[in-house]
């Protein structure tokens, strides 16, 4: 929720993040606003018929936080690193709980699409 907080408000995410915050999340939230022209050209690629600007701000957080996980597992150390298909998996069920009926689809849709083209290119390197 924080970088969804910070794209609406405009707030600094650390502003957005609460005081309790694993270290985990806030490196991970700092990553999402860092790297969001990066990931959103991901997004873009991928999200046909839907400019990265059309799609709801909270969609669009729940996909950055996914695609960091899944490209930069490095620059977010956790305990346990989650698979690519897991972030893909944990976006859905946070897009069933958070957002309207038609979003777990098209984020399922556009993350297994990304994930295709990274898996695809890495096999071309």
């Amino acid at each position: 929720m924080a970088i969804y907080q910070h794209e609406l408000t405009g707030r600094p995410v650390d502003e957005t993040l609460g005081s309790d915050s694993p270290p985990f999340v806030v490196r991970l939230a700092h990553e999402a606003a860092d790297c969001a022209e990066e990931l959103d050209g991901f997004i873009g690629r991928h999200s046909h018929g839907w400019a990265i600007d059309r799609i709801h701000p909270l969609e669009r957080a729940i996909m950055r936080v996914a695609l960091v996980e899944m490209l930069h597992p490095d620059r977010v150390p956790a305990d346990v690193p989650i698979p690519a298909e897991g972030a893909v998996e944990e976006a859905v069920h946070s897009a069933k709980i958070f957002c309207g009926s038609e979003a777990p689809a098209f984020i399922n849709g556009v993350l297994g699409a990304v994930l295709r083209e990274v898996r695809e290119n890495a096999g071309h390197g």
